[in-house]
């Protein structure tokens, strides 16, 4: 396994690969069973694995946990090594020494969900991914589909500026209880860890109301109560087309050539929690 501290080493390292086909798979680090999946997604999409570990500062807000984020960079490097990754890509700082004076920006996708309370924070993924394809230069992208609006703007990204790069969404992983897999999970104290699991139990809810043809607002109405009823106070529990984030007011409008999607936020204590998961309409009733 090959490491590349700058965009110029990895360029000459992946010089004799380009024959090949190359995957990058981008992580902020602090590596877990869900980005091991995407890794070996990537692995057999690919002949060539890249993983990116970067902490992106253009992504995080003035008060959030930048210079405390986990950054376990040997375990990540073992885990890479036990995952027959190819190369690691991990900068120490991607922007100029004088800060970025050219940077992407995102419209109307990044102003729901956590684009409403993060301001700025999608420009900094679109900048920073955008470096990371033109460093790596793949042909494929695999992100998580935990953070589905991310997976929704890059794929808009690319489609808008027209990057030669397949960009493949990977399911969620969730551990026993159904909480899904995160990074900032380990802030979480053991009570904090217990009433995580009620987000996904929130979801769950929804999916089955729907199921039972339940008016979008009565759905909405008793996941709130169920999530008050543990103490758990959302930021947004929302749901949305899940290609272009737009809100769903009404079954009536969904025809069956979209799915819906369900969008949600929660702090517990200091860390924030996101999940998602699908809304299968049963539009038999109500077209």
């Amino acid at each position: 396994m090959n490491i590349a501290t700058t965009a110029e080493q990895l360029r000459h390292m992946l010089a004799p690969t380009r024959s090949e086909r190359i995957a990058l798979v981008p992580t902020m680090g602090c590596l877990h069973e869900g980005h091991l999946s995407l890794i070996r997604k990537a692995k057999r999409l690919a002949d060539i694995v890249v993983v990116s570990i970067y902490v992106n500062p253009l992504q995080f807000g003035a008060h959030e946990d930048l210079d405390c984020y986990p950054r376990p960079w040997q375990d990540d490097v073992a885990l890479c090594e036990k995952e027959s990754v190819d190369f690691i890509f991990h900068p120490h700082n991607l922007y100029p020494s004088d800060g970025s004076k050219v940077t992407l920006s995102v419209t109307e996708l990044d102003h729901v969900l956590c684009g409403a309370s993060r301001t700025g924070h999608f420009d900094g993924v679109a900048t920073v991914v955008n470096i990371l394809f033109n460093t790596v230069q793949p042909h494929l992208a695999i992100f998580g589909e935990k953070d589905w609006q991310q997976l929704a703007i890059i794929h808009r990204m690319v489609a808008d500026l027209h990057m030669p790069v397949e960009i493949i969404g990977s399911a969620i992983i969730r551990e026993f209880d159904g909480l899904a897999l995160s990074s900032r999970n380990r802030y979480l104290s053991e009570q904090q860890r217990q009433q995580a699991t009620h987000i996904s139990a929130a979801l769950l809810l929804m999916q089955e109301l729907a199921a039972q043809n339940t008016s979008l607002e009565l759905i909405h109405q008793q996941a709130m109560d169920y999530l008050h009823q543990h103490n758990i106070q959302p930021e947004y529990l929302d749901i949305r087309d899940e290609n272009n984030l737009e809100s769903i007011q009404h079954l009536g409008q969904y025809l069956g050539q979209h799915q819906a999607r369900i969008f949600i936020a929660a702090k517990l204590g200091e860390t924030r929690l996101i999940d998602n998961m699908p809304l299968i309409l049963n539009l038999e009733k109500t077209a």
